[in-house]
């Protein structure tokens, strides 16, 4: 990764729990997420997504329609890279893992909202729904530090000194 090599001393290499912590650091309160899988033609496919609000421990779930082109797409190849930006917060985070999907109503009642009603009119029972699980075995993410003002002079800084002065940190999570 070339991020590495630009920034040697703001990238940093994490793993097991510490790494845990950190992917959920950074997604935390970012909504929605890019799902990318692999189509039927070998191209990449990707799609915004409602992240679960359930706490990070390796696993993201998804709720979705079971006759969706998504749903096909990961039961072909499970391979799939979720990616998120906050702007605002300067965070972006990619995501790698592997999906499998079920009807497992148990999860759909547990993972349900009042909000999904209007993908959903017939509710949690909604036989169309299916769920989405996403196993993560590695992230990228970038993330700048301070606010935008700090932000600014930093990327000032920067400019003038060829990227000398830090303007935030980059590493790589292995789960």
């Amino acid at each position: 990764m070339s991020e590495k090599h630009d920034h040697d001393s703001h990238y940093k290499e994490l793993s097991g729990e510490e790494g845990k912590k950190k992917i959920a650091e950074l997604v935390k309160d970012i909504r929605i997420a890019m799902m990318t899988t692999v189509a039927k033609d070998g191209k990449m496919s990707s799609r915004p997504m409602a992240v679960q609000d359930t706490p990070f421990d390796g696993t993201l779930w998804f709720l979705t329609r079971s006759t969706s082109e998504k749903v096909d797409e990961v039961q072909e190849d499970w391979n799939v890279t979720l990616t998120f930006a906050e702007p605002k917060d300067s965070k972006y985070i990619a995501l790698k893992g592997k999906a499998t999907v079920s009807r497992d109503r148990t999860k759909i009642a547990e993972l349900w909202n009042p909000m999904y009603t209007e993908w959903f009119p017939k509710g949690k029972g909604d036989p169309e729904i299916a769920v989405i699980k996403v196993d993560i075995s590695e992230a990228d993410y970038w993330e700048a530090s301070g606010s935008r003002l700090v932000m600014l002079v930093k990327y000032a800084a920067a400019s003038m000194t060829r990227g000398k002065v830090p303007v935030g940190e980059a590493g790589h999570v292995a789960v």
